[in-house]
């Protein structure tokens, strides 16, 4: 057992040292982080301007909200091709069969390193921009900041998850990238990164909830920027927990039945 977590790490800083060689990549990142985020900023502003506030949100807290999210894009994989998608095109997935670790909980180590890096030049700079900027309104004690972290860290996870799960379709589907495109606009829409998702309609607030994209952006921005505490945010966490397993378990049945379609395949 001790073997295996070792393994694990492994990849966590193998995927870290990879994604540190793609500096001009970070910094376009950066620079569409910051670019996006004073369009969104100058529509939600002027929202919540125009009417004294609106959907709990006021002046500090939507900017929470908006450069939050915009900081924490380049460690959500709503638009990451996981390596899988090319090993499925190649064949080459069926020596990850052979191999005596998890081909889900290995590509989710090397995913995990990746976006922690992430978070240092593109995440970390965006939010220093947005309050330098616009001013953000974040909790003044620990407790949000650790339990945020733990559920970011999920957030991470069950991106990740998500998309693996999609693109393990490629083993019936000739071509995914409708599917992986179809599932990146409904993300990213029902995670609330266009708009919370506490400004969606009831009947939409309702749909979003039963999805897994909610606990991607919008939930943890909630517990780190304090909007929710106390027993709400463990609640918040619970669903994560709850969101993680399943997929985790999604994925793991999709791997199975993708490995006996290459028996057959194979002959």
């Amino acid at each position: 057992m001790r073997a295996d977590v070792g393994v694990y790490w492994q990849l966590v800083k193998a995927g870290f040292r990879r994604q540190s060689h793609y500096r001009l990549a970070m910094l376009a990142g950066l620079i569409t982080n910051v670019v996006f985020g004073f369009v969104r900023a100058a529509v939600l502003m002027a929202a919540v301007h125009a009417n004294n506030g609106f959907g709990g949100y006021d002046r500090g807290t939507i900017g929470a909200f908006i450069w939050l999210s915009q900081g924490l894009l380049g460690a959500i994989a709503f638009w990451t091709l996981p390596d899988i998608v090319e090993r499925i095109r190649t064949g080459d997935v069926a020596i990850d069969f052979l191999r005596p670790i998890d081909i889900q909980g290995a590509h989710l180590a090397e995913y995990i390193g990746r976006a922690t890096y992430s978070l240092l030049p593109r995440g970390l700079p965006s939010m220093l921009v947005g309050a330098l900027t616009f001013g953000l309104a974040l909790p003044t004690t620990a407790g949000p900041y650790l339990l945020g972290i733990f559920s970011l860290a999920m957030a991470i996870a069950l991106s990740f998850l998500s998309m693996f799960a999609v693109s393990l379709a490629g083993f019936w589907l000739v071509e995914t990238r409708g599917l992986r495109a179809l599932h990146m606009i409904c993300g990213t829409f029902l995670a609330g990164l266009f708009a919370p998702v506490h400004l969606f309609p009831d009947w939409l607030r309702t749909i979003a909830y039963c999805t897994p994209f909610p606990s991607m952006l919008q939930w943890p921005i909630d517990v780190l920027s304090g909007r929710t505490t106390g027993m709400a945010a463990m609640g918040i966490v619970l669903a994560q927990a709850f969101w993680l397993a399943t997929l985790t378990a999604l994925g793991q049945l999709l791997l199975r039945a993708g490995r006996r379609k290459l028996e057959v395949q194979g002959g």
